[in-house]
């Protein structure tokens, strides 16, 4: 791996901080004049340089430059301003001047799921403030016949869908019931997913379209709550009981409704400053359509997709072109994916000590559980993505799963040849700091997720986890000790693809309340954009492409309205993208 792949250590970034400011300071003072370059006998004229800004280029080697310049959608030259407008300004080049506002590499998706935001997009928000109006049940309830009465799936579809209830968030500190969506309507089926995306409440007449009852068994991986008589479904259901239900319910969307709610999902990102993105559990049907999308030449960001390896493993796509880093367009299938547990939230993911307060219906020494109880089956799937050189994606939020993660690439990684296949470990919420060393060791690439730290902290320690285990939840400070790249993410739809968000919470771990959420496990500016460029970058084996600025790698570059090395870190959530560049090309700008 390239050097600069790895963190910088502490003192390193100090200096950084020290250049950059003094390079603030001259620019200020000292702007570079402009230079007259000789058009008549330009030969590798730029189509653009950028100048005059901060340019944060995210490799060490030159982590401060003054200009950039791009050809045909790919970086020519970066350095000083004057030789680069020297070397590469045409009669045709467009020189822009960034007006001391700071440019990075863009950003590139540690992990979300692309389709969904599209769902997302056209469904009632139940997110609870700041990204929506869900405080209560009744807040549900509201949202749910306001959005009835005035949304085109209902007539289109007859089903009404609300995203991201968050129980945690609500007064009544419960997922709503069945008979609570019953009085919203009994003649429209209602689902209300859960914000962690791994539990759903359904109506009493989606229930009965489903065929879920009293008689109905929970199935390998999932589970029917029940009410009070202990047999009797109240509406909520949990991992696979959700899934396959989910899957089941949702509408057979038209092509051109498929193509919207991409268009809708890609501007949400770009917005953000992603210029590649992730499907990360896809089924066969969504992977079919995303190769049609990209056909159509709808995508103008990169698309990983990462599909469901127990939905496509008969599959003929995970043998065709799109599996490979040269696949045409701009969609791609980056390898397969495996769910090991649930929701840390919403109390599925497994643990190896019970959880603080455990759900209702359960016992003291609950532990969350597996989805593959089944060893043997997961070995064999584990072993279908290694003999295939398929890079696989675990998804395991408790440690239990983490635990047979590292259980699994162990044992059946040492069945086959070794080679380079960067195994991710997705969300890793409560790693624990022994397991770290097996990472390590096995080259499993950690995708973390601070953004709990924000959104569920407080949750987590007065519920979930208690106060000692939530501290260490997502430990990037720890993984970064270790020397070795690490992604964070936004798990969207779970939560908004909100880029600023996501560098606040790994810089400052702030609860809902206030509380600083494990202090030690902070990470500096410059290693949370490293985080969110060049380290997923190289976590999608494209770091000789992506993710820094620097001569012949594509220019996906974002400009931010601030510096994010000089501000003062309770201001990062308050920046925002300027503009979003996709190889050479402006696809967003703030008005």
């Amino acid at each position: 791996m390239n050097k600069q792949m790895f963190p910088a250590k502490p003192t390193v970034f100090l200096l950084l901080i020290l250049v950059v400011m003094l390079a603030g300071c001259r620019s200020e003072s000292e702007p570079v004049p402009e230079v007259e370059a000789d058009t008549s006998i330009q030969v590798d004229a730029a189509d653009t340089i950028y100048r005059h800004g901060v340019i944060l280029t995210m490799h060490d080697a030159e982590p401060l430059v003054e200009a950039v310049a791009i050809r045909d959608g790919l970086i020519v030259a970066v350095g000083d301003s004057a030789a680069v407008v020297d070397a590469h300004r045409g009669s045709n080049t467009e020189v822009v001047d960034l007006e001391g506002q700071t440019m990075i590499p863009g950003f590139i998706d540690s992990h979300s799921h692309f389709s969904q935001v599209g769902l997302q997009a056209i469904s009632a928000n139940l997110l609870p403030p700041p990204d929506g109006p869900a405080q209560s049940v009744g807040d549900i309830q509201q949202t749910l016949t306001e959005f009835i009465e005035t949304s085109s799936m209902i007539d289109d579809f007859g089903l009404a869908i609300g995203f991201n209830y968050d129980d945690s968030q609500l007064s009544e500190q419960r997922s709503p019931t069945r008979q609570e969506l019953d009085a919203v309507s009994t003649e429209i089926p209602i689902i209300a997913i859960h914000q962690s995306g791994h539990l759903g409440v359904y109506s009493s007449l989606a229930l009965e379209q489903l065929g879920i009852d009293a008689d109905t068994a929970n199935p390998d991986g999932g589970v029917i709550y029940r009410e009070d008589d202990g047999v009797t479904p109240n509406g909520l259901l949990a991992e696979n009981a959700h899934i396959a239900s989910l899957i089941q319910m949702l509408p057979q969307f038209s092509q051109q409704q498929t193509f919207d709610m991409y268009a809708a999902a890609q501007a949400i990102y770009l917005e953000n400053g992603f210029t590649t993105v992730q499907d990360g559990r896809a089924d066969p049907v969504t992977v079919a359509s995303m190769i049609a999308a990209d056909q159509a030449e709808l995508f103008k960001v990169n698309v990983i997709s990462y599909p469901d390896l127990v939905m496509t493993e008969q599959n003929d796509l995970l043998a065709g072109r799109y599996m490979s880093l040269d696949a045409p367009g701009r969609f791609r299938i980056g390898g397969v994916k495996l769910s090991f547990d649930g929701s840390p939230q919403g109390k599925t993911a497994w643990f190896t000590e019970p959880y603080f307060q455990p759900p209702p219906g359960e016992s003291d020494d609950y532990l969350g559980f597996p989805i593959f109880s089944d060893e043997n089956e997961l070995a064999r799937l584990v072993g279908m993505a290694f003999e295939q050189d398929w890079q696989l994606m675990v998804h395991a939020n408790g440690d239990a799963a983490i635990d047979q993660m590292v259980r699994m690439i162990e044992t059946v990684g040492a069945e086959f040849p070794e080679r380079d296949r960067r195994p991710i470990l997705i969300h890793g919420q409560f790693l624990r700091a022994d397991q770290i060393p097996s990472l390590v060791n096995l080259g499993i690439f950690p995708s973390l997720y601070p953004m709990h730290t924000f959104y569920w902290g407080d949750w987590h320690r007065s519920s979930v986890a208690g106060p000692k285990r939530a501290e260490f939840i997502s430990p990037t400070g720890a993984v970064f000790e270790t020397g070795v790249p690490f992604g964070i993410h936004s798990d969207a739809p779970v939560t908004f693809p909100n880029s600023m968000r996501i560098l606040d919470s790994a810089v400052n771990r702030t609860t809902r309340s206030g509380h600083v959420l494990g202090p030690d496990q902070r990470i500096d500016p410059l290693t949370a954009l490293k985080a969110m460029t060049i380290w997923p970058a190289y976590q999608h084996f494209e770091e000789d492409q992506k993710g820094s600025i620097e001569v012949g790698k594509v220019a996906d570059l974002v400009v931010l309205s601030d510096n994010p090395l000089e501000i003062e870190s309770s201001e990062l959530i308050n920046m925002h993208v300027v503009s979003t560049i996709k190889a050479g090309e402006v696809l967003y700008q703030t008005d």
